[in-house]
């Protein structure tokens, strides 16, 4: 059995949500890999000296700095960090190397970006021919040195046109380029059970015929949030807070004249998709893509605040028409009350986004670890699963048996 390393970080949780979209995308496609997911920080800091230096976890402070809008300056901190990575490329690349080493996979796709290039280089110096893939996580690449890394032997997946132009531009040749058709998002959001929207509204606390906003900052939320309901103290909405209980509290505390839900943390977020009409929130590429495959139109900003690497992704919501950017949360109301008045035609715009990378990209792995051994990886129509074995020559795998090519 192939051993699949999928690499990611808890900085953001988007990665690591990706890495568990792809883990249950392989199970579902039958591939018979062993996926291993793996933090790169463990790697990088087994014994957690920077927490123990420092007290703090690096990427709990990044996620209650997301969470408390802490993003004012983040552009710079961005290059003054890509700068350390390549300071620090030669002591990282030792800890890599004894990792791959020690536990050899036959694939590694990496869900994080800055790091790539190390990560690949440390892999082709211990297990040449093993084949390092990228899995963009943003519908962008921020250039340079983010993503895409033209000096690194890194197979990319791009889930946008403009991904796919800037490898291109990278001097990426055709080859390690593969296009899918959005971002990865789990499989659940595409298998919904029908539910009573009247009847779960009510259950709620909801009235089930008003237009209803679900307000969503990732799995910490933010302290936006507070200013959004105030601002919209006319609107029904659910205030979806996750891990953070505090600020739950405040958002119940707050007067309102219409219903409101206020909901802590839940793995099911797909189910309060399913009872919303649009969304609210900060344009994050996963957000994004699971709000509009569940048909709901989006409110977004951008300004200063907005996190550099997500800066493309209010271009992409006005260039397909699935919602509305506005500069400020501080100016919600009138941007949500527009949308309001044109949600059939957003949602009609939704329903046009067609996005099956979740099942594109177990067939693009599978055919890059074919390539790599030289052989076809794929016999069409007979739905037969392929597996590989590494042989005595460092790092080349061979077929064992023949797989389907197609992807459901």
């Amino acid at each position: 059995m192939i051993k699949v390393d999928l690499v990611y970080f808890n900085a953001g949780g988007g990665h690591r949500a990706s890495a568990l979209a792809l883990e249950a995308a392989i199970a579902r496609a039958g591939l018979p890999w062993e996926v291993r997911l793996l933090n790169l920080r463990e790697v990088l800091d087994p014994a957690d000296a920077f927490g123990n230096l420092t007290g703090i976890d690096p990427e709990d402070f990044y996620n209650q700095r997301l969470a408390r809008g802490w993003t004012l300056g983040l552009a710079q901190e961005l290059r003054l960090l890509q700068a350390l990575i390549r300071w620090g490329h030669s002591p990282m690349s030792r800890l890599v190397q004894a990792h791959w080493l020690a536990n050899e996979p036959d694939m590694v796709v990496s869900l994080i970006p800055n790091f790539n290039r190390v990560l690949c280089e440390a892999l082709q110096a211990t297990l040449p021919g093993v084949p390092y893939v990228t899995v963009m996580t943003d519908l962008a690449d921020l250039p340079p040195r983010f993503w895409i890394e033209s000096e690194a032997p890194q197979h990319v997946v791009c889930g946008s046109a403009r991904a796919v132009a800037q490898a291109r531009a990278a001097g990426l040749p055709e080859s390690r380029i593969h296009a899918t058709s959005g971002m990865l998002i789990r499989p659940d959001f595409y298998e919904r059970p029908p539910l009573d929207r009247a009847a779960e509204r009510s259950a709620l606390g909801l009235d089930p015929d008003r237009p209803t906003g679900l307000v969503l900052f990732g799995g910490h939320g933010s302290a936006a949030m507070i200013g959004i309901a105030k601002r919209l103290s006319g609107m029904q909405l659910i205030l979806a807070c996750g891990h953070n209980g505090r600020l739950a509290r405040t958002l119940a505390g707050l007067p309102s004249s219409v219903p409101r839900h206020v909901l802590g943390f839940t793995p099911d977020i797909a189910r309060y998709m399913q009872l919303s009409d649009f969304m609210i929130g900060k344009p994050g590429p996963g957000t994004l893509s699971e709000a509009v495959q569940m048909e709901l139109p989006v409110v977004v900003v951008r300004n200063r605040y907005t996190l550099p690497q997500e800066r493309y992704n209010t271009d992409w919501v006005r260039e397909l028409g699935v919602g509305v950017v506005c500069s400020s949360f501080t100016k919600v109301g009138p941007p949500v009350e527009a949308l309001v008045r044109d949600l059939d035609g957003l949602r009609a715009a939704t329903r046009r986004v067609r996005n099956r990378a979740v099942f594109e990209v177990p067939g693009i792995l599978q055919k890059i670890l074919a390539d790599a051994s030289g052989e076809e990886g794929a016999v069409r129509g007979d739905r037969r699963q392929t597996g590989y074995r590494r042989t005595a020559s460092a790092g080349r795998i061979e077929s064992v048996h023949p797989s389907a090519d197609e992807i459901v």
